[in-house]
């Protein structure tokens, strides 16, 4: 039964996650509240471990959530059920290219869908920095102080030109020494 579940929610999420691998946080988060699968703090060590592992985050985290679930089967199904409706979508798509992309009606869609998406990732991004700059203790929220100056920081680093440019795994492993080094 847990197969079936697992096939069921990641095939929803894999055709309603428009705007790639990120836009499946908010459907992630649902998860978990509608199942005991993970916490919301599993939930931001699966985007850590996703974007710091090789390949598209979205299916990463399909992976590791069924992984977590139901071990290398789990894992196997939630991939699997994300990407078969992208995979369905582009074989139909690609029979009508030519006629599908100059479509009115395609275009208005799109035009709708690109500020939805764009709030849903957003959204996302502010569900994570909750989770990776505030903490509960005792039923109070409490900033993490340095938690905010190195995602102040990394973030500002980041509009310098040049260090812009610098590849995103660069940023995670000096992350990770930070981490270790402040022991936070």
């Amino acid at each position: 039964m847990i197969y079936l579940t697992l096939a069921f929610e990641f095939f929803k999420i894999g055709l309603f996650s428009i705007g790639g691998g990120m836009a499946t946080l908010p459907f992630l988060m649902d998860l978990t509240t509608k199942y005991n699968w993970y916490t919301a703090s599993d939930l931001a060590n699966m985007v850590a471990i996703s974007e710091s592992t090789p390949g598209p985050v979205g299916i990463n985290m399909a992976t590791f959530a069924g992984y977590s679930v139901a071990g290398i089967p789990g894992a196997l199904v939630a991939t699997l059920a994300l990407t078969a409706p992208a995979l369905i979508i582009i074989v139909i798509i690609a029979r009508f290219l030519e006629n599908f992309s100059e479509n009115p009606t395609v275009k208005a869609v799109f035009y709708g869908i690109r500020p939805t998406v764009a709030a849903l990732i957003g959204y996302a991004v502010w569900e994570l920095l909750k989770i990776a700059l505030v903490s509960t203790v005792n039923g109070s929220l409490h900033i993490n102080v340095t938690s905010v100056v190195i995602c102040l920081g990394t973030f500002l680093l980041l509009q310098v030109k040049k260090l812009g440019k610098l590849h995103p795994i660069l940023w995670i492993l000096a992350g990770a020494v930070i981490g270790i080094v402040l022991k936070i």
